[in-house]
């Protein structure tokens, strides 16, 4: 099973987006599951479904983070090459969704009451965001296993 299927298959399982990515690459930086998914859980929906950054990306830069970010203040280099990653899988998932933004994603806003019943109603949460968890750990496999060496904690 390749990262985007295994994501799928948690957010199919009722995790959140976030969650699913996180949990999905927890093993590769020695993070229990329980604690991978307590940390993503605040990001799903755009962040406590104010309809901000879609918790797939949320939960991608988490890993990106895990993997590239620096542990000192003046490790500029792994720094630079965090925002770098960083930047690159936003343009990807931007190319192909058009979008960062949840509320732009699913074309409504589900931080109100009425938006969220309505996403809910219309199936969104299960015809829309699986797309967006699968390519967002499409575009990690990219990033991560394209780099000459993946940098671990």
């Amino acid at each position: 099973m390749t990262n985007a299927q295994s994501a799928e298959k948690f957010f199919r399982n009722n995790f959140l987006c976030s969650q699913s990515i996180l949990l999905t690459y927890a093993d590769l930086f020695g993070m229990e599951a329980e604690t991978a998914a307590r940390i993503a859980s605040p990001f799903g929906g755009g962040v406590a479904r104010r309809g901000d950054t879609c918790g797939a990306v949320n939960g991608a830069l988490m890993v990106l983070g895990l993997n590239f970010g620096h542990t000192s203040g003046d490790d500029l280099q792994s720094k630079e090459m965090t925002y770098q990653n960083v930047t690159d899988f936003i343009s990807q998932f931007e190319l192909r969704h058009g979008s960062i933004l949840c509320r732009e994603l699913l074309n409504i806003d589900i931080s109100s009451v009425q938006g969220l019943q309505t996403a809910r109603d219309s199936d969104l949460f299960t015809t829309r965001c699986p797309r967006f968890v699968h390519d967002a750990a499409e575009i990690l496999d990219q990033i991560l296993f394209t780099e000459e060496e993946m940098q671990t904690p």
